[in-house]
C-alpha cells in the first residue's frame, strides 16, 4: 500500500496543519520529500479549509474569506530535481474522503469574487451535491444524475524568486488599472491570512508579505480547473527550484468545462495517490513554458449532446472583435434560458453547466468580426428529454423551488 505522507483532520482548521499552505512562494519549506519513482498518497481539504457546510443556507458562501484560499496539500519535494528539470506527475488514483461524501457548488455574491455571470446573479447560492459511489445528485438541483471525473482543480510546483516577482508585478500593475473595479482584476499579496506551512518566525513573515495568491493559472500550472485532469493523467511540470515543490488541492468530484460558477464545481475534500518521475533538462529539451499533461483514459460516457451556440456579440448588443470569453458567456447563457423552460430556474440551470460534465468549445476564431463558441450538454443526465420537439418543453421540474440565496448584508 502506498505511504499517506500528508493527512488532513476535516474537523480541523488547516492553519494547525503545517503540511498545508495557501500562497506560492519559493522559500515554503517542502513538507516531505520522496525519491523519483515513489508513489504516495496526498490528503486535501476542500479549497476553502472546510469553511462551506452541508447545509441549505448561502450564508457561508456570502461570507467566505477568499483570501484565506486555496488551501493546498504540500509542497513535495522530489530529490534530484533541478530547475529546467520536468516533473512528472501520474495521477494514479483520485477520490472523495470516506468521512465526507458530499460536495458543494456556489456562486459567489460579486462583491466577494463575483463569477463568470456575476451580473446575472449576483449575489450567493450554493447547492449541495451527494456523491453515491461513481455518481452524484443534490437535493437543490432535482431532476439530474451524472458521473463524477474527480480531478484536482489546483496542482503546480513552487516558482523561483523571479518567476514570484513577475506575477506580483504583473498583476499589481493590472490591478492599478482599475483600483476601484469589483470584483477586483486580480488579487495582490496579502500577508494577514498567509499559511506558510512549516515556516516560523521571518520567514513566515515574508512568505505572507512576498506570497502569490493562489486563485489564477499561472506558468507553472496552479488553479487551471481542467476537469480532464483525472485519474490516469500524466502531467509534465517545469521545475523551479531544488526539489521541484509539487502541491495539490481544490478537488472537484465534478466540474462542466470553464468552472462558470466560480466555485463552480462540486468542490469536496479527498486524496490523490500520484507517482513522480523526472525528465533531466526537459524543459530546455521540449520548449516547455506552460505544463503539458495526457488526459485520463477513463471519462463519463456520453455521447449525446444539445449543443448550444455563442457568439461575440454580448447580452446587450454590443459588437465585440473575435472575443471567445464573451461568445461562450453567450453559449452559456442561452443553455440557461433554454433549460427554464423545463421549469428550472436561472440558479438551477447555471449550476448544472458548472457541475456536470458539460464540454466547451472555440469553434471559430477567423470569421471577423465574431467568434464562436459552443457548450456542448449532454442529454443523458437528465431524468427525461431535452431535445426539442413539435410538441413543445413539458415543466417537469415543477414547484418554483431555488437554490438558497443569501442576499449581501
Amino acid at each position: 500500500m502506498p505511504e499517506t505522507l500528508i493527512k488532513v483532520d476535516l474537523n480541523g482548521s488547516p492553519y494547525d496543519n503545517e503540511n498545508i499552505h495557501n500562497r506560492w512562494h519559493p522559500d515554503i519549506p517542502m513538507a516531505c520529500w520522496v525519491n523519483p519513482g515513489d508513489d504516495f498518497i496526498l490528503e486535501t481539504y476542500d479549497w476553502t479549509g472546510g469553511y462551506i457546510k452541508n447545509n441549505d443556507s448561502a450564508d457561508d458562501v456570502r461570507d467566505v474569506d477568499l483570501s484565506t484560499v486555496h488551501f493546498l496539500s504540500g509542497p513535495v519535494g522530489v530529490k534530484g530535481a533541478e530547475p529546467g528539470d520536468l516533473l512528472v506527475v501520474e495521477l494514479l488514483d483520485v477520490g472523495a474522503k470516506q468521512d465526507s461524501l458530499w460536495g458543494f457548488n456556489g456562486f459567489f455574491s460579486k462583491k466577494n469574487g463575483g463569477g463568470f455571470l456575476t451580473e446575472h446573479f449576483p449575489f450567493a447560492q450554493k447547492s449541495i451535491w451527494d456523491i453515491s459511489g461513481l455518481f452524484t445528485h443534490s437535493r437543490h438541483v432535482p431532476g439530474v444524475k451524472f458521473a463524477g471525473l474527480i480531478h484536482p482543480g489546483l496542482i503546480g510546483c513552487l516558482p523561483d524568486p523571479k518567476l514570484l516577482e513577475t506575477w506580483n508585478t504583473r498583476e499589481v500593475d493590472f490591478i492599478k488599472t482599475a483600483p476601484d473595479r469589483v470584483p477586483p482584476l486580480a488579487n495582490p499579496p496579502f500577508s494577514p491570512t498567509a499559511h506558510a506551512g512549516k515556516a516560523k518566525g521571518d520567514l513566515k513573515a515574508k512568505i505572507g508579505a512576498e506570497g502569490a495568491r493562489t486563485v489564477p493559472p499561472r506558468e507553472h500550472g496552479g488553479n487551471c480547473d481542467i476537469k480532464d485532469l483525472s485519474r490516469g493523467s500524466k502531467i509534465f511540470f517545469p521545475v523551479y527550484v531544488d526539489g521541484g515543490g509539487l502541491s495539490v488541492g481544490d478537488l472537484h468530484f465534478s466540474q462542466g468545462d470553464g468552472e462558470i460558477t466560480f466555485c463552480g464545481a462540486i468542490e469536496m475534500a479527498g486524496w490523490v495517490h500520484m507517482k513522480v518521475t523526472l525528465i533531466k533538462g526537459g524543459v530546455a529539451k521540449y520548449g516547455i513554458k506552460n505544463p503539458i499533461f495526457k488526459p485520463s483514459p477513463i471519462t463519463p460516457t456520453y455521447n449525446d449532446y444539445l449543443i448550444f451556440e455563442g457568439i461575440s456579440v454580448d447580452e446587450y448588443g454590443k459588437q465585440h472583435y473575435l472575443d471567445v470569453h464573451v461568445a461562450y458567456r453567450q453559449a452559456c447563457l442561452n443553455a440557461i434560458e433554454y433549460l427554464t423552460k423545463f421549469g428550472y430556474t436561472k440558479a438551477q440551470a447555471y449550476a448544472i453547466l458548472g457541475t456536470a460534465p458539460v464540454q466547451g468549445h472555440i469553434s471559430g476564431v477567423v470569421d471577423i468580426p465574431n467568434a464562436c463558441a459552443t457548450l456542448w450538454l449532454p442529454t443523458g443526465i437528465f431524468d427525461f428529454d431535452i431535445n426539442p420537439s413539435e410538441a413543445g418543453p413539458v415543466k417537469h421540474i415543477k414547484g418554483g423551488v431555488d437554490i438558497p440565496m443569501s442576499p449581501d448584508k
